[in-house]
């Protein structure tokens, strides 16, 4: 009897300090099951946000981006002459009714049609699918190369030749103009069935080295082109020198 006391008193005595190893691995673990932030800090966590300041090599880094504004991403190019009103004739009433109908024309939404941009006088419609730019640092100054790529399309009076884009490329810093051209693109059209892809790319843009991320980089069609002055000796006669005896 004495022996079976002594060995049931072993057993419980081993079975009482495996459970409190037990328990004592359970509470050290760092499986974080009971971290109730007490604990140590998990060293793969990220570091707290820093004070956003930009520093010299993300400005050195930095090329704006482009964007387009809105109503620069398409061009039509319309026939020449397709405008053209009836002549009037004082009294003659039947041009007048003429010219009155072609000036009240409306497009299938119900709007008037602009003469000088009826749909179905297009030759060309051309568009910008894509804009992108590349920046370099060095001597003070940013410069960029800003590239435009498109498609131009056949229209209902197609006719192969040259089509003249008209494509800005500017830069700025709010409301003040650091760079700002307009190219006269050139690009053949010859294919009726297919768009023509092409691909611009202007490679003088030169601007100040930005002190902060506030440049606007920007790219489209620009048609508010300034009339060219008509050559004023065009069409003028010459005057006759007086006769002489």
């Amino acid at each position: 009897m004495a022996f079976y006391s002594v060995n049931r008193r072993l057993v419980a005595g081993l079975a009482l300090t495996g459970f409190m190893l037990a328990a004592a691995g359970c509470q050290s673990s760092d499986n974080g099951i009971l971290d109730f932030g007490l604990g140590k800090k998990d060293p793969t966590a990220p570091p707290p946000p820093q004070d956003p300041k930009i520093l010299a090599s993300q400005l050195r880094a930095y090329c704006p981006k482009v964007t387009l504004r809105e109503g620069t991403a398409y061009f039509n190019t319309y026939a020449k002459g397709a405008t053209a009103k009836p002549r009037k004739k004082k009294g003659d009433a039947a041009a007048e009714a003429e010219a009155a109908a072609a000036a009240a024309q409306t497009g299938t939404n119900g709007q008037p049609i602009d003469p000088n941009r009826d749909p179905s006088k297009i030759i060309y419609q051309a568009s910008v699918t894509d804009v992108t730019r590349d920046c370099t640092h060095a001597n003070g100054q940013m410069s960029m190369k800003i590239a435009v790529a498109g498609k131009v399309v056949p229209g209902p009076l197609f006719a192969p030749g040259t089509v003249t884009m008209p494509i800005r490329i500017a830069v700025q810093r709010g409301g003040e103009v650091l760079y700002s051209q307009l190219h006269q693109y050139q690009v053949q059209v010859t294919d009726a069935s297919a768009a023509t892809q092409f691909v611009f790319v202007d490679s003088n843009v030169v601007v100040p080295e930005p002190s902060a991320r506030d440049y606007q980089a920007y790219a489209g069609y620009d048609e508010n082109i300034p009339a060219a002055s008509a050559d004023k000796s065009k069409g003028k006669r010459k005057k006759r020198a007086p006769a002489t005896n």
